[in-house]
């Protein structure tokens, strides 16, 4: 007698189709991330900038060497602002760097608050 069962060694057969399992996959490369204490610093600017209607949206990328948080006034335009994170350049010129939409770095440095510090809205004031 034969038996009507197909024999299974490294792969599986589901309604007629070999399916391997993942075991050999690659992982993922890993990203850069913005650790919590860094995410809070820039929504708080965010969050202030949107109270007095000059942002609109946001984005966050996590790319292989740079994080990525992108700033815009309407979610169908460039970004307004990146503000990025890339880990490689902490010793040199620091890890961080806010860049304009034409791509005009306009601060870079090692403290996350001192570089935001760009984005900051002057206030005027009448002299008398």
């Amino acid at each position: 007698m034969e038996d009507s069962q197909p024999i299974i060694r490294s792969s599986v057969i589901l309604n007629g189709a070999k399916y391997r399992p993942a075991h050999n996959a690659r992982p993922r490369p890993a990203s850069i991330h913005f650790d919590r204490s860094e995410l809070d610093t820039i929504l708080a600017l965010y969050g202030r900038r949107v109270a007095e209607g000059d942002w609109r949206d946001y984005a966050i990328d996590f790319l292989k060497e740079t994080a990525v948080f992108s700033v815009f006034r309407r979610a169908s335009e460039i970004p307004l602002y990146r503000i990025e994170k890339r880990p490689k350049l902490a010793n040199r010129q620091g890890a961080y760097a806010v860049i304009s939409a034409s791509g005009l770095i306009l601060k870079r440095g090692r403290d996350l608050r001192q570089v935001l510090r760009v984005l900051e809205k002057k206030k005027l004031r009448l002299v008398d």
